[in-house]
């Protein structure tokens, strides 16, 4: 049998067992021992199979307590639109000359807004933004006219979800320095979204799985039904 490290020995709690999303946010906290602030990560295996365009799953929630995380945005916008996002906070601002920055190895941000208008030189950017998931939609908020709530939303705790190949949608919530109460609407959040995105082609056990985790620590098997799903 292979010896356990001291990281492995120092663990509380583990479990195969499928435990309420409560006892488990909790064993996540008890479990993250390293020197810095870990995220909390939840990871969903949904029954469905996103080959099919009628079981695509993808969408944004808005975290009640946020993400922890100090998210950069650009913003693709002209104008009044271009002075709103700076207003708002945004890092990054522009039209042909902010093409120009991402087209040469700009990369310094978590999130891409674009006003309807930009979106045919945004569209050029796509073998860049699209293979990291950086490409602004519609469907999560982030083609939008009103490009300053967008990059508020992005700031405050919006967070996007795309369910993956194998059927599995996952993101941080958090980090585990926030209240357990926190972390419990953070969760809740999560999953209803997901619930609310529930596919047509959806079909049996929509929710088969949840696993919550640290960035350094073990996962946590949660009872699906203890959030009502």
């Amino acid at each position: 049998m292979a010896k356990q490290t001291k990281a492995q020995k120092a663990r509380t709690g583990v479990t195969q067992e499928l435990l309420s999303f409560s006892d488990a946010i909790k064993l996540v906290k008890d479990n993250a021992k390293a020197k810095f602030d870990e995220s909390m990560e939840i990871a969903v295996n949904l029954g469905v199979d996103p080959r099919h365009a009628d079981q695509q799953v993808r969408g944004v929630v808005n975290l009640p307590s946020g993400t922890g995380r100090d998210v950069k945005v650009a913003v693709f916008a002209k104008d009044a639109k271009a002075d709103e996002a700076r207003a708002a906070g945004a890092e990054y601002v522009g039209a042909e000359d902010l093409y120009e920055q991402i087209n040469g190895g700009l990369m310094d941000f978590d999130r891409v807004i674009a006003s309807p208008d930009m979106m045919a030189l945004v569209g050029r950017l796509g073998k860049v933004l699209g293979p990291r998931g950086l490409m602004p939609n519609p469907k999560v908020g982030t083609v939008t006219p009103n490009v300053a709530q967008a990059v508020k939303d992005a700031k405050g705790g919006a967070v996007e979800f795309r369910v993956e190949k194998a059927g599995i949608a996952h993101g941080g919530i958090g980090k585990v320095s926030f209240t357990q109460e926190a972390l419990e609407a953070n969760v809740k959040a999560y999953v209803d979204a997901l619930n609310k995105a529930k596919p047509s082609g959806a079909k049996g056990t929509y929710v088969k799985r949840i696993t919550l985790s640290s960035t350094m620590g073990p996962g946590f098997k949660v009872d699906p039904a203890s959030l009502g799903a």
